[in-house]
């Protein structure tokens, strides 16, 4: 099985919007986007441009959704990420929604897996369509961050995030209880699972390649970007996109570091994992826009 991910070099917001036409999934009814509001610090700024996203998200009439972090700092409480989301541009062009701001709700998981449960916020229920909207990027524990993290880690609660950390060990720590490195990246793939079956076909997923660090936009001090900007993405299979998308990177020039931060961190194995779990796969064409 094969599965087609859309492919612009430009990255403007006529190109975004014509990779999402290109889906020909319409985003419909109450519509949540959920991207990385990013973190604030001395390096930070990574994050996916307001001015990018605008139109795209104006045009599913869409709210910007996030949920708090586990790791503490600004983004850890829902008043304060509302204040950064505000700061960073997001609130200008859209109602920003900090889904766990009311508490967070429990999603079945499948079975046999190290999850027995994704705890994602509450708010999320509140919502008839799902975009995943990912700026694809390094990660310092998951190798890279794309449409895979973005639903799972991205979508859960600040316990949900530490309950994928720990591969379902824990509650209260942010990584090393009952956890391996591949259980951390399995728990991923588990969660986004989760997610998608949720949706059902009311779920798209967008990565915008650009701005590429080895390090996540939730790291206020991450390295400036390594190589240059790749293009847009979309498909309606989240693992033929980030496949696709981490195979681009593989092909640039300039990519030997945030390949080194992909395959030291055994990222690719959430793909492996999200694939048996029957979430996407990874055989797909690419099918160039504009």
């Amino acid at each position: 099985m094969t599965a087609t991910v859309y492919f612009s070099s430009e990255i403007t917001p006529a190109a975004l919007v014509e990779v999402y036409r290109r889906l020909g999934r319409e985003a419909k009814g109450k519509v949540a986007v959920k991207i990385s509001t990013g973190e604030p610090g001395p390096r930070g700024g990574n994050w996916l441009d307001p001015g990018l996203i605008k139109d795209f998200v104006q045009l599913v009439d869409g709210a910007i959704v996030e949920c708090c972090t586990a790791y503490g700092g600004r983004r850890s409480e829902p008043a304060e990420h509302l204040r950064v989301a505000a700061e960073h541009g997001f609130t200008a062009i859209a109602p920003v929604d900090i889904m766990d701001a009311e508490g967070e709700v429990d999603l079945p998981t499948h079975p046999g897996g190290h999850l027995t449960r994704d705890i994602v916020g509450a708010h999320l229920l509140d919502y008839d369509f799902l975009v995943v909207l990912s700026h694809f990027k390094g990660h310092v524990m998951g190798g890279f961050g794309g449409a895979v993290k973005n639903a799972s880690i991205g979508c859960a609660s600040a316990a949900g995030k530490l309950n994928i950390h720990s591969a379902g060990a824990s509650l209260t720590a942010m990584s090393g209880e009952g956890s391996t490195q591949d259980g951390f990246l399995e728990s991923m793939a588990e969660a986004a699972m989760a997610v998608a079956d949720h949706f059902g076909d009311r779920i798209l997923y967008l990565n915008v390649a650009n701005n590429i660090s080895v390090d996540c936009d939730c790291d206020g001090n991450a390295a400036p970007p390594t190589m240059a900007d790749l293009g847009i993405l979309g498909s309606l299979d989240p693992v033929a996109l980030d496949r696709a998308t981490t195979d681009l990177v593989r092909q640039a020039p300039d990519s030997a570091e945030v390949v080194e931060r992909i395959d030291s961190r055994h990222g690719m194995h959430t793909l492996d994992q999200a694939a048996r779990l029957g979430l996407g796969v990874q055989d797909y064409e690419l099918v160039t826009v504009g």
